[in-house]
């Protein structure tokens, strides 16, 4: 009986979420059958208008941010571009998909932890390692003693950076050249670049915790010192992977440049297997100790100092965008130079989070 109970009240939650009351008794008897499927084929169609309506839309401004590159001047391009000065602001699903693309991309930015909000953010952290939380065994009717922790805080907020890239008129001129997709992988692959060398390496004040525009990872205090200026050692790396607490690894990941990656190739345990091995199944195709291995052309090599590993759940880095990506395609001003202009603007800031969920190694000075 109890679970017929259940089930019934599961129908109930069921038709309350359909707007089916209408067609159903008390006890969950039908009452209108035909009126029923009626209802739920109606809101599927309205579904089905939406969404086919949505599609329709990106095909009208796909092809109207087209026709202005090409300098060809339609109806439809006019209803569905936005004009300036000089130019244009590229439409919305146009730059959603470049927005995708760089998520795509760039994996410490979207593994990190996301916060779209404008103005200065506090984000408060709590280290459980230096605070102290009293747990004992207690007597009935006695008085537990308490303690309470510390809260740190991280303030986020917001650094103005853009992008440009030129456009040949030659290209354009090719009819049958994507010019859509270009601008999409070319402003991508431009703001990617920038974003990830900030996220990784910052862009550090003085003195150097005080940021003088993105801090990213440059101020993680959770890391080891290699030996070696120019060697990284078996034993180190695996000493980099413990520093990583056991219910912070399932989504941890490897970050490092490709020769310091190469270098890796050619570390044995002391079993005598080698630690980083080849992996069609691994997100990036590569893992070490059984980790995604990701290769970044912004990582510095093995160096005096150098911070030439990362590793962790990236999750423990906060980003925060006060204003999304924004683009513009300038036609005039680069005229002289037989091209036109793409440029982006958006808005970021970010911070190290949560330094347990990251380590780093860095290269012993010199």
């Amino acid at each position: 009986m109890a679970e017929l109970a259940e089930i019934r009240d599961n129908v109930r939650k069921i038709v309350k979420a359909l707007d089916l009351d209408d067609f159903f008794d008390r006890e969950g008897r039908n009452r209108g059958k035909s009126s029923a499927i009626e209802k739920i084929k109606e809101g599927e169609n309205e579904m089905a208008d939406d969404t086919r309506a949505s599609c329709s839309q990106e095909v009208k401004e796909r092809r109207a941010f087209e026709n202005y590159v090409r300098g060809i001047v339609t109806n439809e391009r006019d209803n569905n571009m936005t004009f300036g000065d000089n130019g244009a602001v590229v439409p919305t699903t146009i730059a959603n998909r470049i927005i995708k693309k760089v998520y795509n991309i760039c994996p410490i930015l979207e593994r990190s932890t996301k916060y779209n909000i404008k103005g200065t953010l506090e984000l408060p952290y709590y280290d459980i390692d230096t605070t102290t939380i009293t747990v004992a065994y207690q007597d009935e009717f006695s008085a537990l003693t308490s303690s309470s922790g510390k809260f740190d805080s991280i303030t986020l907020t917001g650094y103005l950076a853009g992008a440009l890239t030129k456009i040949s008129r030659s290209l354009i001129n090719n009819s049958q050249f994507d010019i859509v997709a270009f601008v999409v992988d070319q402003m991508a692959y431009s703001i990617k670049r920038f974003i990830e060398n900030e996220l990784l390496n910052g862009t550090p004040g003085n003195p150097p915790t005080t940021p003088s525009k993105v801090l990213g990872l440059y101020g993680l205090t959770n890391y080891i010192t290699a030996a070696s200026q120019t060697v990284i050692t078996a034993d180190e790396v695996v000493q980099l992977h413990d520093r990583i607490k056991d219910e912070f690894q399932e989504n941890a990941i490897w970050i490092m440049s490709p020769a310091t990656r190469t270098a890796l190739r050619l570390l044995k345990a002391k079993t005598g297997y080698y630690l980083l091995n080849d992996d069609v199944s691994s997100p990036f195709g590569t893992t070490l100790l059984g980790k995604p291995v990701y290769v970044s052309g912004n990582m510095p090599d093995m160096a005096a100092g150098k911070n030439a590993i990362f590793y962790g759940d990236f999750r423990g880095l906060a980003t925060k965008f006060n204003e999304e990506l924004s683009i513009e395609i300038l036609r005039e001003k680069y005229a002289d130079e037989h091209a036109i202009g793409v440029i982006g603007w958006f808005e970021f800031d970010s911070k190290v989070e949560d330094a347990q969920k990251i380590a780093k190694l860095v290269m012993a000075s010199a």
